[in-house]
């Protein structure tokens, strides 16, 4: 697999506090990776810069072979990188498959026809829609719609530039246990159906531990592990991270073989 996403000693620095220290890392096609730690770790910091909202201090950041630190957030979306956010990022006063026209027009440079919507690409909005299983709610005001199918709305308007790279923070942040897994599921389902590679952070290690192909733990701005899920659940810095600060993840618990 060929990556699509190469980070080599990324770093920031807010005065004297380093939010992100010498991080490095990889996401190829049709890869599920999971950046996880705890509160503080600097995983929100890293997303921001490789979506270009902030600028690093040192280091690189190359899509599909592409050095892309400086370019702003529209430019690497248009490069093929989608992004969703812990908190739903859409319209409410607008019809559901508005929202995802309007991402359509965005990617076609077509932001003039926002004052006609009408037909404009319904078939390719109400087919995205369908993707991810809200298709029967197209024509329903957003702001009616359960947390859940706002989170799936959201799946869909970033699946409208045709990503090869998305970029997932908290994807499940407010759901309830069983739609997490759902939402996961799904998009894991369209991520190797499509060749798409995600990288994503979630808090819910059962989540993270169902899903992701491989885990990235920072802590305090450092990657401190890199793995599949035994073999990060299993290491003794992890463990030590996460039931040291006081909160507990039952995921971690360490596996053992039956005797």
């Amino acid at each position: 697999m060929s990556a699509l996403l190469e980070i080599t000693g990324l770093a920031k620095s807010y005065g004297g506090v380093e939010a992100v220290k010498n991080v490095s890392l990889s996401v190829a096609e049709g890869e599920m990776v999971a950046l996880i730690g705890p509160n503080g770790a600097g995983k929100s910091t890293c997303f921001n810069m490789i979506n270009g909202q902030i600028r690093p201090d040192r280091g690189s950041i190359r899509m599909f072979g592409r050095e892309t630190v400086g370019l702003k957030p529209a430019a690497i979306w248009r490069l093929g990188v989608g992004r969703t956010f812990q908190i739903t990022a859409t319209f409410s006063s607008m019809r559901v498959i508005e929202n995802v026209q309007v991402a359509l027009a965005s990617h076609g440079s077509a932001l003039w026809r926002l004052t006609r919507l009408d037909g404009f690409r319904r078939a390719e909005a109400k087919a995205l829609l369908d993707l991810v299983g809200i298709g029967a709610l197209a024509d329903r005001p957003c702001g009616e719609l359960a947390y859940g199918d706002l989170k799936r709305l959201e799946l869909a308007v970033a699946l409208s530039n045709e990503p090869r790279l998305l970029l997932m923070d908290e994807p499940t942040a407010g759901m309830a246990p069983g739609a997490r897994i759902a939402m996961m599921a799904l998009a894991a389902a369209i991520a190797r159906q499509r060749g798409i590679g995600i990288l994503f952070t979630e808090h819910d290690m059962d989540v993270v531990f169902e899903h992701a192909d491989r885990l990235l733990v920072l802590d305090r701005g450092r990657l401190i592990a890199e793995g599949d899920a035994e073999t990060v659940r299993n290491d003794p810095q992890v463990r030590a991270v996460y039931l040291g600060d006081g909160t507990v993840f039952a995921g971690l618990e360490p596996q053992t073989e039956a005797r």
